[in-house]
C-alpha cells in the first residue's frame, strides 16, 4: 500500500478501511432525472440508500448547480440557499443508516448549459447548446468561486460527507484550463497558471470553510479529447496543486462532451482508460481514482492490484444492480445483473428530460414504485419463450414466490441477445444472459429448452405468459430466392457468410449492427490497443488534448458494404442519442455507402437492381443481407385467450415495431411484480 494512503484528509474523512478493495469502489456521479421531479428527493433518498445497503462505501451523487448560471437546463437541481439544503438531509440519513457515506457533486455546466443565461470564460459558443454563453466578468468569476464555496458550506449542513467539484468533461472549471474555451487576456487566462487559477481557488476556499475532515474530491481532466486541451506536463502540474490545495481525491475526467471519441458505450474496452490515470499516480500523494467503463469488481481489483489506481468510479453498474459490491465480495458474482454500457434507459432518457433507469434494471430510480412483494397465494405459471421479456418475467415472478415454468424451442436462454452480442462492441450483452441463467438456477425455475410450447402444453397452468418475440419480416422482392440472400439471424449466427461485397437492406438498428459486424473482422491487437489505434489517441499523452489527429480517420473495412432504405432523410435517426453517433461514424470512416429512397426492383445472380428517385441503379453485390425489420410471433395469445385460458403478452410477440430490450424487460418486470 502506498505511503500517499495515510494522507490525514483522506484515512480521517473516509474511513472506509483502505486494506479491503470493496472500500475502493465508489458510486460515480450519475444525474437520474429524479433531482428535478416532485417528491424527487424522497426516491432519491430510497434510490441512493439501496446502493448504500448493497455495500457501496462512497457514493457520489448526480451533479448540483451552485447558481442559476450553472443549471443544466432550467429549473435544474441547484444548491445556493438553506431551503435546498434541507432538502437534501433525508438523502444523507439514509445513506447514513445504511453504513454509507456520501458526496455531493458541484457541477457548474458553464457553455454547455440548455438555457439563455449560461456564462464561460469567453463568449464561444459550444456544439452542443444552443445558446451562446456571456463571457464572466472578473467579479463574476469571483462571485461564481464564492458560490462554489457557499454550496459546498450547505451540502456539509445538509449531512453530506464531502463534495466532489466537477473539473472535467468540458463544464465550466474545465472551459477556463483549456486554451480551447479560455481567451481572456486578463488575470483569469493566457498562460497555464491563470488559466487554473479558478480551479485552485476553488479548492482552497471550499477547504478552508468546511474543515480539514470534509471530503474533496476534485474530478481533474487527465485526457480532454479535443483540440487545444491540456498535456501531460500540465495535468500533472494541476494535480499536484490540486493536492496542495487542500483535496482529498482526485478524480479522473476522460474526455470532453463535445469531443468526437467514445469514452462510455459498449463499444468502449472494459478499463479503456486506466492507462491514463496510471500515468500521474506516483507524481501525487493523495489517492488517485480512475473511471470509465469498469463494470464489475473483478476488473476494479485487477486494476488496483497492478497499481494503475488507488481507487476505481463505477456509475452505471450500480444502476444495474444496487448488490454488485456485497454479492461480489462473497464469491456470488454470477449473481450480478452486469452493465452492458447501451445507455439506452440511463443516458439517452436523461438528454430526453426523463427519469434514468436501466435497461436490464428497470427496478433502478424506481425503488419506491417497483417493489417486489412476497406473493401470499404463489400460482403456477407458465411463460412461452426465453427471451428478454419472458426472462424478466420469470425471474421476478418466481422471486416473489411463483412456481414458474419457462418453454423454449431453440437450445439455449436469451433469444434475439444471442445476436446481439456477436455484434462488435455489443460483447457485454453475454453478461445478461449469463445474469438469467444463474438466477434460473437459484430462483428454481423450470427451463424446458428445445420445447416449443402449444396450447396444450399450457393449459394445466393458472397463469401463461407470451412472450415468444419475433421472427423476420419476410420480403417481397423479384428474385429473393436466391442463394445470395441472407436473413440477419443466418448471418450473425454463423450458418452463412457474406461475400467481400455486401447490400444491407434495411437501416434501422439491425441494419446498423450487420454492417458493423460486416466490417469487422478479428484482429490480433488487444482491444484496447484497437481502440486506440482507431480512435487516433496519443497514448503518450504529449499531444496537447491528447489527439494524434482527426479521430474520424478512414479505417479498413473487412469488405464493401452498402446500406440501403427505402424511406427518405437521416441514417441512423432513430438509434441512441449518447451512441447514435459513434455507429454512424464508424460506419462512416469504414467507407460504407448509405442510399435512401431506394425502391427495390429485382435480384439477380450479379446483384441487386433498385430505383432511387425515378433512376435505375444496378448495383454489383456478393451478398445481400436482408434487414427489413421483424414481425411479432404471438399466434397461441389469441389461442389461449379464445379457450379461456388466463394469458398476458408481453416484448417482441406484444409490438414488433422496433425490436426493443429496453420495453422488452421493463414490461416483463412490472408483470413479475403485479401478477
Amino acid at each position: 500500500m502506498k505511503e500517499s494512503l495515510s494522507y490525514p484528509h483522506v484515512m480521517q474523512s473516509l474511513n472506509l478501511g483502505f486494506t479491503q478493495i470493496k472500500n475502493r469502489v465508489l458510486m460515480g456521479s450519475m444525474h437520474t432525472g429524479l433531482e428535478e421531479e416532485k417528491n424527487g428527493m424522497k426516491k432519491l433518498a430510497a434510490f441512493y440508500a439501496a446502493r448504500a445497503k448493497g455495500g457501496v462505501g462512497l457514493i457520489v451523487t448526480g451533479g448540483i448547480a451552485p447558481n442559476r448560471a450553472g443549471w443544466v437546463q432550467p429549473f435544474a437541481s441547484r444548491m445556493s440557499t438553506k431551503k435546498h439544503a434541507e432538502k437534501h438531509k433525508q438523502i444523507t440519513r439514509k445513506v447514513h443508516e445504511e453504513g454509507g457515506k456520501i458526496c455531493m457533486q458541484i457541477l457548474h455546466t458553464g457553455r454547455y448549459g440548455f438555457h439563455p443565461f449560461i456564462v464561460a470564460p469567453s463568449a464561444i459558443k459550444s456544439p452542443i447548446s444552443p445558446f451562446r454563453p456571456k463571457a464572466l466578468s472578473a467579479k463574476g468569476i469571483n462571485k461564481t468561486i464564492d458560490d462554489f464555496v457557499n454550496t459546498a458550506v450547505l451540502a456539509q449542513s445538509a449531512g453530506y460527507d464531502g463534495v466532489e467539484i466537477m473539473g472535467s468533461e468540458g463544464y465550466l472549471i474545465n472551459q477556463f484550463i483549456s486554451l480551447h474555451t479560455n481567451k481572456r487576456t486578463d488575470e483569469w487566462g493566457g498562460n497555464y497558471q491563470n488559466r487554473i487559477r479558478f480551479a485552485l481557488e476553488i479548492v482552497e476556499k471550499t477547504r478552508r470553510a468546511t474543515g480539514t475532515d470534509f471530503i474533496i474530491i476534485y474530478r481533474l481532466s487527465m485526457l480532454d479529447l479535443i483540440n487545444d486541451g491540456s498535456t501531460k506536463e500540465e495535468v500533472l502540474e494541476l494535480a499536484q496543486k490540486i493536492e496542495k490545495a487542500g483535496a482529498s481525491l482526485i478524480n479522473t475526467g476522460i474526455g470532453w462532451h463535445e469531443s468526437r471519441v467514445p469514452t462510455i458505450a459498449s463499444m468502449v474496452p472494459r478499463a479503456m482508460f486506466a492507462w491514463v490515470t496510471e500515468k500521474f499516480r506516483k507524481h501525487v500523494k493523495i489517492p488517485l481514482i480512475t473511471t470509465n467503463r469498469i463494470n464489475n469488481l473483478q476488473t476494479a481489483e485487477k486494476i488496483i492490484e497492478s497499481g494503475k489506481a488507488d481507487m476505481v468510479s463505477m456509475a452505471r453498474p450500480f444502476l444495474a444492480d444496487a448488490e454488485l459490491i456485497s454479492k461480489s465480495v462473497i464469491g456470488q458474482e454470477n449473481e450480478v445483473n452486469t452493465c452492458i454500457a447501451c445507455n439506452q434507459a440511463c443516458l439517452d432518457q436523461v438528454f430526453q428530460r426523463k427519469r434514468a433507469t436501466c435497461l436490464v434494471n428497470p427496478q433502478a430510480c424506481y425503488e419506491m414504485e417497483l417493489i417486489p412483494n412476497t406473493v401470499i397465494k404463489p400460482k403456477k405459471i407458465a411463460v412461452a419463450g426465453a427471451g428478454m421479456a419472458g426472462l424478466s418475467f420469470a425471474v421476478n415472478a418466481a422471486g416473489r414466490g411463483h412456481h414458474v415454468t419457462v418453454f423454449e424451442k431453440s437450445n439455449c436462454i436469451g433469444g434475439q441477445f444471442n445476436l446481439a452480442a456477436k455484434i462488435p462492441g455489443k460483447e457485454e450483452f453475454k453478461e445478461t444472459i449469463r445474469y438469467f441463467n444463474q438466477m434460473i438456477k437459484i430462483l428454481n425455475i423450470r427451463l424446458k429448452l428445445n420445447t416449443e410450447a402449444t396450447f396444450e402444453t399450457l393449459k394445466p397452468f393458472d397463469e401463461v405468459v407470451i412472450s415468444s418475440g419475433v421472427t423476420p419480416r419476410p420480403v417481397s422482392i423479384s428474385g429473393i430466392e436466391n442463394k445470395k440472400v441472407i436473413t440477419y439471424p443466418e448471418l450473425i449466427s454463423g450458418e452463412k457468410k457474406a461475400g467481400k461485397k455486401a447490400v444491407v437492406i434495411g437501416a434501422g438498428g439491425i441494419g446498423f449492427d450487420v454492417a458493423e459486424f460486416l466490417i469487422n473482422e478479428h484482429n490480433s491487437n488487444s482491444p484496447i490497443d484497437n481502440f486506440i489505434s482507431e480512435w487516433n489517441i496519443d497514448k503518450t499523452l504529449e499531444t496537447p488534448g491528447g489527439l494524434l489527429g482527426d479521430p474520424f480517420k478512414p479505417i479498413e473495412a473487412a469488405r464493401e458494404v452498402i446500406l440501403l432504405k427505402r424511406s427518405k432523410g437521416k441514417f441512423g435517426k432513430d438509434l441512441g442519442k449518447t451512441t447514435g453517433w459513434i455507429h454512424r461514424a464508424t460506419l462512416k470512416k469504414a467507407g460504407v455507402s448509405m442510399i435512401h429512397s431506394v425502391t427495390y426492383k429485382e435480384i439477380d445472380k450479379q446483384g441487386i437492381h433498385i430505383e432511387v428517385n425515378g433512376k435505375s441503379q444496378f448495383i454489383e453485390a456478393d451478398s445481400i443481407i436482408i434487414c427489413a425489420g421483424q414481425v411479432s410471433v404471438n399466434r397461441l395469445f389469441n389461442e389461449c385467450k379464445d379457450r379461456g385460458i388466463s394469458v398476458h403478452l408481453i416484448g417482441g410477440a406484444k409490438n414488433a415495431t422496433q425490436l426493443d430490450a429496453k420495453t422488452a424487460i421493463r414490461e416483463g418486470t412490472e408483470l413479475g411484480l403485479k401478477i
